[in-house]
């Protein structure tokens, strides 16, 4: 009962945080990309990491109110992720150097998502 209690509230908080994440690029890139250069224009197009601080802080509270054992499976699968994406990107980095076109650091973070999914799944699957 209290992991179906806290799942649900983690994904109503993440997906609030979504939201306004996604609400706030919108108009940062609708209304910050053509304004002049400056210090009002920066600090409208940085406005979206408002959602994503919210993001920050739904999964600060979730790894507090989860138990131990599934504490500890979370952060084991964002450490071998972290190891992937780091690998990933130091390897790219030597590609670089050799020609291949420098790509956008947004490109980090859709790695590591991508790699927590991936161990996440993979782990669930090897321990069937």
């Amino acid at each position: 009962m209290h992991e179906k209690r806290v799942t649900r509230a983690y994904y109503i908080e993440l997906m609030t945080a979504l939201v306004v994440y996604t609400v706030l690029l919108s108009a940062a890139i609708r209304y910050g990309r053509p304004m002049e250069d400056g210090w009002l224009r920066t600090l409208v197009l940085v406005t979206p990491m408002i959602g994503f601080g919210l993001m920050i802080r739904t999964i600060v509270r979730h790894v507090a109110r989860i138990d131990e054992y599934q504490r500890i499976r979370l952060l084991e699968n964002i450490a071998v992720a972290a190891a992937i994406t780091l690998a990933g990107t130091f390897t790219y980095g030597f590609l670089e150097t050799a020609g291949f076109p420098k790509i956008s650091m947004f490109w980090v973070w859709i790695g590591m998502g991508v790699s927590t999914g991936a161990v996440t799944f993979m782990r669930k699957v090897l321990d069937r």
